[in-house]
């Protein structure tokens, strides 16, 4: 009979499943460890959660590790609104053509199809995490 460190060892991927049949996400707690890893070139991203929610037509939960004097990609703007929040490092936000130096404990806001970007200015990694949805 499995105990319940097997069951957790395989919720990421009953979630990710529940996520591609457009089943809700689960009410659930999720370590680093058990989040979805993509390695990039820019840093570690992780990604915790990602479907629809009881209110939301698609709901991502995540946080990516930038390496030093990285970018994930160049400003851009999304149909998603998003917040990020800076909990390791420093950097800059760029947001509707306004740059802004970020630190942990800061937190930025845009609006779905606002331009927005960002970029570790720092020698070391810059964490955040994110939050976007879709009505």
């Amino acid at each position: 009979m499995p105990n319940r460190r097997d069951l957790l060892k395989v919720a990421p991927f009953f979630a990710a499943v529940a996520a591609a049949q457009g089943a809700k996400l689960p009410n659930a707690t999720m370590s680093a460890a058990q989040a979805k890893l993509i390695k990039e070139p820019f840093g570690d991203h992780h990604v915790y959660f990602e479907g629809p929610t009881d209110q939301l037509k698609s709901m991502t939960a995540g946080s990516l590790r930038l390496n030093a004097g990285a970018t994930p990609h160049p400003p851009h703007d999304h149909t998603e609104e998003e917040f990020m929040v800076i909990t390791e490092g420093t950097g800059e936000i760029v947001l509707d053509g306004k740059t802004t130096k970020v630190a942990p404990g800061a937190i930025m806001y845009s609006a779905a199809g606002k331009t927005h970007g960002i970029l570790n200015t720092g020698k070391t990694p810059l964490t955040f995490y994110y939050f976007k949805w879709t009505k």
